[in-house]
């Protein structure tokens, strides 16, 4: 089980990310000062339904495994940059613009 206090730092990084946008799980590893992308996985495994975790995707663009269809909707809703679209189980994540800067207030906290 991860620790109460990442897993807090973590949601609380998360439900701040803006609607249209999206931050790696490395991002919010940084955000949170910390440098495992693979807890904050297991954060949102675990804990992720309280949060948009369409939200948090790996670093390749793709949607969170196994919830590309689920993610789907919400991707369009929010507007998110979508790119190589074939199906709602077939797309990436434009990251070049989805991607939250380094320069948004999440970060603020940390030292870059």
């Amino acid at each position: 089980m991860p620790d109460p206090d990442f897993t807090e730092a973590v949601l609380a990084v998360v439900a701040r990310i803006p609607a249209g946008r999206v931050m790696t799980y490395g991002d919010v590893g940084i955000a949170v000062e910390s440098e495992a992308p693979r807890a904050v996985g297991r954060v949102m495994a675990l804990f992720g339904h309280s949060v948009a975790w369409w939200r948090v995707v790996p670093a390749s663009g793709l949607p969170p495994q196994g919830h590309a269809r689920l993610a789907y909707p919400h991707y369009r809703e929010e507007g998110t940059p979508l790119r190589h679209v074939e199906s709602a189980e077939e797309y990436r994540i434009a990251l070049s613009s989805a991607r939250l800067p380094y320069t948004h207030e999440i970060y603020a906290d940390v030292m870059l």
